[in-house]
């Protein structure tokens, strides 16, 4: 069983994917996309908790899947009876339970993500490294900033997740790596106040910083 974060709707919450439940309830994938497109609920509710998506077969070839939230999977679940499927029920609740706590820290973590970039764009606006860098200061320090946590930097980060520019990136990140790399934009935007240039930044971040985050 595997309870994690994704995408329904636009908006990240945790979900259970239609391949997991077939394989944990030992049911053919295609019985339970059916069972889910026959539900009788609302179209309200079927938007609400089911994203349709896509996975690759070993035939290297697209195939439809689901993605549901908790109340989606409880509604799906409702027709699985029998003490092994009630078993596995409290486990996927108990998953999301866990999961959720985890998606509550992420959410934090953004907020305050939002000040600090807010302070990081700040202070480079009132330096002379926005102009300097022709108006890329702000994406050639983040890119600093993930080379030294990551190793990687934006796009090499974004084709690990495979996403486009259009996705925001730290919405991919979880609420440990958004907070390592807002406390590193809060010290980068005060040496940028103490007049500091990017070289010095650049030098001083990478001998501090002695621990990596691992992809």
């Amino acid at each position: 069983m595997l309870v994690e974060i994704a995408k329904i709707n636009k908006e990240e919450v945790t979900a259970v994917s239609s391949l997991d439940v077939a394989d944990t309830f030992e049911k053919n994938h295609d019985k339970v996309l059916r069972d889910i497109r026959e539900l009788e609920c609302s179209e309200e509710f079927r938007l609400a908790n089911f994203g349709e998506s896509y996975y690759i077969n070993s035939q290297n070839k697209k195939q439809p899947m689901y993605h549901m939230t908790r109340d989606g999977f409880t509604m799906l679940a409702f027709g699985y009876n029998g003490a092994k499927a009630m078993k596995f029920k409290e486990g996927y609740i108990k998953q999301f339970n866990a999961m959720e706590k985890l998606l509550t820290s992420k959410l934090i973590e953004r907020e305050k993500g939002i000040a600090v970039r807010q302070s990081l764009t700040k202070a480079l606006q009132q330096s002379t490294e926005n102009d300097r860098m022709h108006g890329h200061a702000y994406s050639t320090y983040t890119n600093c900033i993930y080379k030294v946590l990551f190793s990687m930097n934006a796009n090499q980060l974004r084709d690990k997740h495979g996403i486009s520019k259009r996705d925001n990136l730290r919405d991919y990140l979880s609420a440990n790596e958004l907070k390592a790399i807002q406390s590193m934009e809060n010290m980068v935007s005060g040496l940028v106040d103490c007049g500091w240039g990017y070289d010095q930044i650049k030098a001083f971040i990478e001998q501090t910083n002695t621990k990596r985050i691992a992809g």
